[in-house]
């Protein structure tokens, strides 16, 4: 503060100079007026050298005037000696009226005024360009290049490099400041080692929470295996009998199934979630190989458990590039979504799209997968945001969920060399892109 304090005054100082400098000018700057005899005097030596024949060029220049021969008050030449305020008086020879003649003395002052302004004012801004150089120089040695040594600690603690402390320099208006950042280094160290024991502790709970879902899975699992092998035995022996008992059976058997394959999922979500935590989903492999464009309705026919789910068509078989598992994700996710916000049926339309450059500059053609709800549709103030990590709209009420969801599925279709896009249309709409092979 001491030094600051230095600068201040100083430049106080400087700029009190500055301004004393301006008003002695203007001080010594006075009006100065005209002088009628000197000019009548040099009017008689102007009428005197005309009236001996000599030239008006010779003349003007002799005696600083100019000399207009016309009568007319409107002559261009009078009206813009006028306007620029010069003396003009009437020029006779011989008693008779041949024109004017003027000195323009108001510009020659103005210009010997701005003369005198001019060499002050570049004395006084070069005595500043020299003080802001001295200035910028001081505020190197006593700014700059102080922090340019916390800039140096700073990149050895971004490396991880806690143990090493920052000297604290004595007589710098940076002592402070200094201690305060090596303060924060030891503070730094000492959250860091916090946060690694809680995210260890977080882990080994995330692990033990995983490990006790699978136990209760395993034994869904081995259920539904018992059931459906009990059901497949119940339907051989059924050849004869009514054929609604056997359309029954048969429902309970697609139902078990989808509760087989719903452990099958669970079960590889948990074993996901066994070798990463919720902030670090993405990061999970995609492995995109060419699988058949079928699979797609096996995946919505087996969804049929949350409602009714229309397909308007069927989808055009070919092969594109696909992870099975995470396609599988992606799908539940929408459709869960839909029915736990929209409530309502849901229809599939499969389309395919026309060729697309690439990146790379090849081009590829697309399978589209548009899943529409006949819901109120999603706020359009979160429309744009519903696909960003943790984002809950504001229509999710008290319903479960994390904000994962549609995140997850737009990172996993753009990581299988697809895409997603989302809007409301009569309800909401997404439609998932397969690249074709």
């Amino acid at each position: 503060m001491k030094r600051l304090r230095q600068i201040f005054i100083a430049f106080t100082l400087f700029m009190a100079f500055a301004i004393y400098v301006f008003y002695s000018i203007g001080k010594k700057t006075s009006y100065e007026k005209r002088d009628i005899v000197y000019y009548n005097n040099l009017l008689y030596r102007v009428e005197a050298a005309l009236e001996e024949g000599r030239d008006e060029s010779d003349i003007e220049e002799e005696y600083g005037c100019s000399i207009v021969t016309a009568k007319e008050i409107n002559n261009p030449e009078l009206v813009k000696l006028y306007t620029e305020g010069a003396l003009i008086l009437d020029l006779e020879i011989d008693g008779k009226y041949i024109g004017k003649v003027a000195w323009n003395d108001f510009r020659e002052s103005y210009n010997r005024g701005r003369e005198v302004f001019f060499k002050a004012a570049l004395i006084l801004w070069s005595t500043i360009l020299v003080c802001g150089y001295l200035l910028l120089f001081y505020i190197y040695l006593s700014f700059l290049k102080p922090v340019e040594a916390l800039k140096d600690f700073a990149s050895e603690i971004a490396r991880g490099e806690l143990d090493k402390s920052l000297p604290i320099p004595k007589n710098n208006m940076f002592g402070s400041f200094v201690e305060g950042f090596d303060l924060m280094r030891e503070q730094l160290k000492s959250s860091i080692s916090r946060e690694r024991q809680a995210e260890i502790a977080r882990k080994e709970l995330i692990q033990g929470l995983s490990h006790d879902i699978k136990t209760p899975l395993s034994v869904i699992k081995a259920t539904c295996e018992l059931l459906e092998v009990k059901i497949t035995r119940k339907l051989d022996n059924m050849k004869d009998s009514d054929p609604a008992d056997i359309n029954e059976c048969n429902e309970l058997l697609n139902k078990v199934e989808s509760i087989s394959k719903k452990a099958d999922t669970i079960s590889s979500l948990m074993s996901d979630v066994m070798h990463a935590n919720l902030e670090e989903l993405e990061k999970v492999d995609i492995e995109a190989q060419e699988e058949s464009s079928l699979i797609i309705e096996e995946f919505l026919k087996n969804l049929s458990g949350y409602g009714k789910i229309i397909l308007k068509n069927h989808i055009y078989p070919c092969l594109v590039m696909m992870d099975r598992r995470r396609m599988e994700q992606v799908i539940d996710n929408i459709i869960g979504n839909s029915y736990k916000y929209a409530g309502t049926d849901i229809t599939v339309e499969f389309s395919q799209t026309e060729e697309i450059a690439m990146a790379d500059g090849s081009k590829a053609g697309f399978i589209k997968t548009t899943i529409r709800d006949a819901g109120p549709g999603v706020n359009k103030d979160d429309l744009p945001l519903i696909a960003e990590k943790y984002y809950r709209g504001s229509n999710s009420g008290e319903q479960n969920g994390f904000g994962l969801g549609m995140y997850l599925a737009k990172t996993y279709m753009d990581k299988q060399g697809g895409g997603m896009e989302y809007y409301n249309d009569n309800g909401f709409v997404v439609e998932l892109l397969l690249r074709k092979i």
